[in-house]
């Protein structure tokens, strides 16, 4: 719980950001100051805690405290991950979550959740929840009128915990007692794709991106795909790891990724002679960053791939993830990357070969998974750049 007059406080909070997270990261670097750096600390909690008009909670003070001295960095790309967060923040990094394997989406009426999409053998499909179910209530609790972000955390929870959620099935109300499993989210998924070319989908390239990529694609040149599109639009990027496995496959004998850490060693990362003998295309936006913008920026420079969309972020910096005393965490740039030709993406991003921009609309749906193949024309820009040139 926040403690009282939030307001009233957070200048105090945002000034003395330094000193809590400093007391676990930085006092130790200032060796000549620790006595002096430690007197501060202790004299400013010591302050707040017993002299503060209203009532102070400690954890929270910490937290916003850390936030604030991450953000005073100016580096967008570190941030701080409380307590609380850090289980789902771990469960996000390895692409699985535990929860009841049902999609859904809040229905226009406001009336509840539509089940989308059922995971085979997931705690839902199990207890006998069908598509199109409205979820009206989770263990008692009302759905009408809420985001589903707001009624995820009540779905979700321990593996092996149970939930009773309550649907709308054609006008009768019915009750399922479900069990919580954990749940692996696909991270690479493809098709052919009516031209002949294989489309291949990578959500992330956290765990098991690697691996779900290249089965990916050796299905699709099984099934006679004359070409490959990957798609890394909405694509938040990921392990260096997962993404060196992928470009590696792909590409000839040379340098990969090649990095600088921040106290001054470089390394590459190099691939081998074997590759993918395939025309190529990426689509990329303005949304795509990170490892993923390096994909791209990577087989663009070896002229392996075309590069379709919008200019993406401009990432240069990697993290490093170090748990706190208290549970928290926080992920901080420790070093920078250069692509396969030295080039940073930092505030420049990558340059699309074929630019295409979508409209408002069409961004909205891709980035909700239902733009139809047909409406999306930065893909149909991809194909039609593949037949060009072959």
């Amino acid at each position: 719980m926040y403690w009282k007059n939030l307001d009233k406080i957070w200048v105090i909070v945002t000034h003395l950001a330094a000193a809590f997270l400093g007391a676990f990261l930085i006092s130790f670097l200032f060796v000549d100051d620790v006595q002096y750096q430690d007197q501060k600390l202790y004299q400013l909690l010591d302050i707040i805690e017993n002299r503060f008009v209203e009532d102070a909670n400690t954890t929270t003070l910490e937290d916003v405290a850390a936030y604030a001295m991450v953000k005073a960095t100016g580096d967008q790309w570190s941030y701080y991950i409380p307590a609380s967060q850090y289980q789902a923040h771990v469960e996000s990094t390895e692409n699985i979550y535990v929860g009841v394997g049902a999609t859904m989406d809040r229905k226009d009426d406001g009336s509840g959740l539509e089940v989308t999409e059922l995971t085979e053998g997931g705690g839902a499909a199990e207890a006998g929840i069908q598509l199109h179910d409205v979820l009206i209530r989770v263990d008692g609790k009302s759905c009408a009128g809420i985001e589903l972000k707001e009624v995820t955390p009540w779905i979700r929870g321990e593996e092996g915990s149970t939930v009773v959620l309550t649907v709308n099935r054609n006008g009768q109300e019915l009750d399922f007692t479900v069990t919580r499993k954990r749940v692996e989210i696909p991270v690479a998924t493809y098709e052919m794709l009516p031209s002949g070319y294989g489309l291949v989908t990578i959500e992330n390239f956290e765990a098991r991106a690697s691996e779900e990529t290249l089965e990916a694609i050796d299905a699709l040149m099984e099934q006679g795909a004359k070409g490959l599109i990957f798609d890394v639009r909405f694509n938040p990027g990921g392990y260096t790891t997962e993404l060196v496995k992928i470009l590696d496959y792909l590409l000839p004998e040379g340098p990969l990724f090649r990095r600088e850490s921040y106290d001054g060693q470089t390394s590459v990362d190099y691939s081998d002679a074997q590759c993918v003998d395939l025309p190529m295309a990426v689509l990329a936006n303005k949304s795509s960053y990170s490892a993923a913008e390096f994909f791209a920026a990577a087989l663009q420079e070896y002229d392996a791939a075309v590069v379709v969309g919008e200019q993406t972020t401009g990432k240069g910096y990697y993290q490093n993830t170090f748990r706190l005393v208290d549970g928290s965490a926080v992920a901080i740039s420790t070093g920078k990357y250069f692509t396969p030709k030295g080039e940073s993406l930092a505030g420049v991003g990558v340059m699309p070969d074929v630019p295409v921009k979508l409209d408002q609309e069409s961004s909205d749906a891709l980035d909700q998974g239902i733009l139809e193949r047909e409406k999306d024309l930065q893909l149909q820009a991809a194909v039609a750049a593949l037949e060009e040139a072959a």
